[in-house]
């Protein structure tokens, strides 16, 4: 199994920045790529951010130009920088490998979300 720890969640206020950061098993961050989804109470998963083995990356139209992902392949960790927020941005962050090409390994396909880090944003 994969397993993923985000942290870096908290309690921000409209227009604050927070970064939050997905901690993976070694070797994971430069074989893999890696998104991240939110989820609000009561709703179903929202897409945010992906970066991808070759370093691409793709936002969710709502995040575009807010939103950061990066990762650091040594400290086996992907980060996702988050400014000018919004109470829409409110939910749990989660983290999960992602299978960016046919020559990525397989095991990149197999991760599942992490149990998440939550951000609120509130005044």
């Amino acid at each position: 199994q994969v397993q993923l720890v985000e942290s870096g969640g908290g309690l921000v206020q409209p227009g604050g920045s927070l970064r939050l950061s997905c901690t993976a098993p070694r070797f994971t961050a430069s074989a893999c790529g890696f998104e991240w989804s939110r989820q609000a109470a009561g709703k179903q998963r929202e897409w945010v951010s992906s970066i991808s083995t070759d370093g691409s990356t793709d936002y969710a139209d709502s995040v575009k130009g807010r939103f950061t992902i990066s990762k650091d392949t040594a400290k086996n960790t992907v980060y996702l920088q988050m400014s000018s927020l919004n109470p829409e941005d409110t939910g749990m962050y989660s983290c999960k490998t992602k299978r960016s090409f046919d020559s990525d390994p397989p095991m990149c396909g197999f991760g599942d979300w992490g149990q998440g880090t939550q951000v609120t944003v509130s005044s």
